[in-house]
């Protein structure tokens, strides 16, 4: 494995995902692996279980580990080719990059997306500039349209908990205040459907996602009817792709509640957090026995060491 940007960059995602819970049995095995080695970890955006969880990893490997926050420490980066770079950002990514390799040998970049240009967004031109100018494996920790660790770690969750050898499992849109990106809705449906689970995407007019990653499956507009006889319910809000970054509606009915899992198949539930409680999902179902929300954050760690495992080896 070169770079882990998605789910393409896996040769077989059910063996790579079992690869992961096999691992999680014995975190230490391979801590030789990282000896004399530095992860670079850097974030154009806020984190805790991205962080957090991607260090652990490191440290279960061996690997020491170095950390910035771009946006409070590092300098605003130019990202446009043949600018005069006479504004206020004073060094080009080209240059960052190269010198952030030259420090360390596997790098972890997170950034969102703008929410204004999808061209742009879609093009994930600070990724590339990553992977075309470090000189080192890239690992995506979240870009401006997926988040492979945490859709990984979602992965590992279901196949801990299913019940059947091909549970249904439902994407179900959810109100929020503000707009998100499509990155983790993204990015779960390309996994999901790599694992060839029993799939339904839920959601309001207007907030289809790119046929890219669903595949052609059609979202359906009754959230009630979508959760019949689920085995997994997977909650998370996104803006319009249609009407790009563009929050289109804001009904509240649209909050799991546990009213709505009498419908399902002792449905559990799952978010990547962090979750608005009573907006996102109701109380009564974030603690309840449903809920999978913490043991799919602890997945994050077993998530990021079966990648850096594999870039090492």
């Amino acid at each position: 494995m070169k770079h882990f940007t998605s789910v393409n960059d896996v040769k077989n995602a059910r063996e790579f995902v079992a690869a992961a819970g096999e691992l999680k049995k014995d975190t230490y095995a391979f801590k030789h692996l990282g000896k004399n080695k530095v992860l670079g970890l850097i974030f154009m955006n806020p984190s805790l279980r991205t962080r957090l969880s991607t260090q652990r990893a490191a440290m279960n490997l061996g690997l020491d580990v170095m950390v910035m926050n771009f946006t409070g420490e590092g300098w605003a980066l130019e990202t446009r080719e043949g600018v005069i770079m006479d504004g206020d950002k004073p060094e080009h990514i080209k240059e960052a990059a190269a010198v952030i390799g030259q420090y360390c040998d596997i790098i972890g970049l997170r950034s969102f997306p703008g929410l204004e240009d999808r061209d742009r967004d879609y093009d994930e031109e600070l990724l590339k500039f990553f992977m075309d100018h470090s000189g080192k494996p890239v690992i995506s920790l979240e870009s401006a349209t997926l988040h492979p660790l945490q859709s990984l770690a979602d992965m590992i969750t279901i196949e801990e908990f299913k019940k059947t050898r091909r549970p249904k499992v439902v994407l179900t849109w959810a109100p929020h205040p503000k707009a998100l990106p499509q990155s983790v809705p993204n990015s779960f449906l390309e996994w999901a459907r790599k694992m060839d689970y029993d799939l339904t995407i839920a959601h309001p007019p207007g907030y289809e996602l790119h046929e890219r990653f669903t595949g052609g499956l059609e979202g359906v507009n009754d959230q009630y009817s979508a959760f019949e006889a689920a085995d997994f319910i997977y909650v998370k809000n996104w803006s319009s792709y249609r009407d790009y970054g563009k929050i289109l509606s804001t009904d509240r009915n649209w909050m799991v509640s546990l009213e709505k899992l009498r419908n399902t198949n002792d449905a559990r539930i799952m978010h990547c957090l962090p979750v608005r409680r009573n907006m996102v999902i109701a109380d009564d179902v974030l603690d309840s026995d449903a809920s999978l929300v913490i043991e799919e954050a602890g997945n994050r760690i077993y998530a990021a060491q079966i990648v850096l495992k594999e870039i090492l080896t």
